[in-house]
């Protein structure tokens, strides 16, 4: 089972989603070593990218050219996206996503993100624009529509095609609910019967089964998994092997999780520098210890500011885990 965006083939068809301060460089490429068919960088502005300096898009460090990467851009100027697609495609981007799903209000009021739904003719001209000043692949991701008087994603996605659009990615909620309730995911199957590019089914794909539900009811090419994957990077591959029958990514275990996790937070140190890093790396240790049934060793790992205290009590809590099961 294999979809393809133009020419470039994602095998396997499972992808994971942009998510802000999460999926970052070190996520995505644990993803990725697990079995990710695609990933799909944090939500990038559009203008900020451009005016930034050398100096500044060297910290910001994308990845554009890591394989299985899409870099994810967001924007409601056609200019301006057109030109920071420009440059990620020089940096290396292989495929270029537009974010017309994020329903946050800090992006939703400047007319980004899920916002453009409410304005077709405005979503048009930046998916236009993007095409465009290309050469690369350009995908689109959205959800069902603004709220439920408003579900145009079959007619968004017909045009969408037209400009020349390669693949699409269907949130299974309205703008308006946010991330409540659950993911309506035949709700996208007007989607996929509206265009023959392919579409990629999101939301509350939090293991295999619910991927293939997900692609049963909604007729998908394909799913995107988001919030599962905190604290659980071989999610993708798991969800993978159940979709194609491969064999299984084995799941870390006591001190082999130990050395994913330990190897993650030092890379996280030295991907953001030390100050930051401790700040980003709280979020992800704290969704690993829960994955693992580790809550309750959690104070001395969330809240340290020592990196070699840190790592300790992580081989400990792990080492707990290990002793306890034997």
């Amino acid at each position: 089972m294999a979809l393809r965006i133009a020419q470039l083939p994602v095998d396997p068809p499972v992808l994971l989603a942009p998510m802000a301060g999460i999926t970052d460089l070190p996520f995505r490429r644990l993803a990725v070593r697990f079995g990710a068919g695609l990933v799909v960088s944090e939500m990038v502005a559009s203008r900020e990218v451009v005016c930034a300096g050398a100096e500044a898009r060297a910290r910001a460090e994308i990845g554009a050219a890591e394989g299985r990467t899409a870099v994810q851009l967001a924007g409601c100027d056609p200019h301006w996206m057109a030109e920071a697609a420009r440059l990620v495609e020089a940096q290396g981007a292989r495929i270029i996503d537009i974010n017309m799903g994020c329903p946050a209000k800090r992006v939703t009021n400047g007319w980004s993100g899920s916002a453009l739904m409410r304005e077709p003719d405005r979503a048009l001209a930046l998916i236009e624009a993007v095409v465009g000043a290309v050469a690369v692949p350009v995908t689109l991701k959205m959800r069902l529509g603004w709220d439920e008087g408003m579900l145009n994603a079959p007619e968004i996605a017909r045009r969408a095609e037209a400009a020349g659009v390669a693949m699409i990615t269907i949130h299974g909620r309205t703008r308006c609910q946010f991330y409540t309730g659950r993911a309506d995911w035949a709700a996208i199957r007007p989607v996929v019967e509206a265009v023959s590019v392919p579409v990629v089914a999101n939301g509350d794909i939090t293991g295999p089964e619910e991927a293939q539900a997900a692609l049963a009811a909604s007729g998908a090419a394909g799913v995107m998994v988001g919030r599962g994957a905190q604290g659980r990077p071989w999610l993708l591959g798991q969800v993978a092997s159940a979709l194609d029958g491969r064999a299984a990514p084995k799941v870390p275990e006591a001190e082999a999780l130990a050395d994913l996790v330990v190897a993650h937070y030092e890379e996280m140190l030295s991907f953001y520098g030390r100050d930051l890093g401790l700040r980003v790396a709280r979020k992800h240790l704290n969704w690993y210890l829960e994955a693992a049934g580790l809550a309750a060793h959690r104070g001395p790992i969330v809240t340290g500011t020592d990196p070699a205290r840190v790592v300790r009590a992580l081989r400990q809590a792990f080492g707990a885990q290990e002793r306890a099961a034997a």
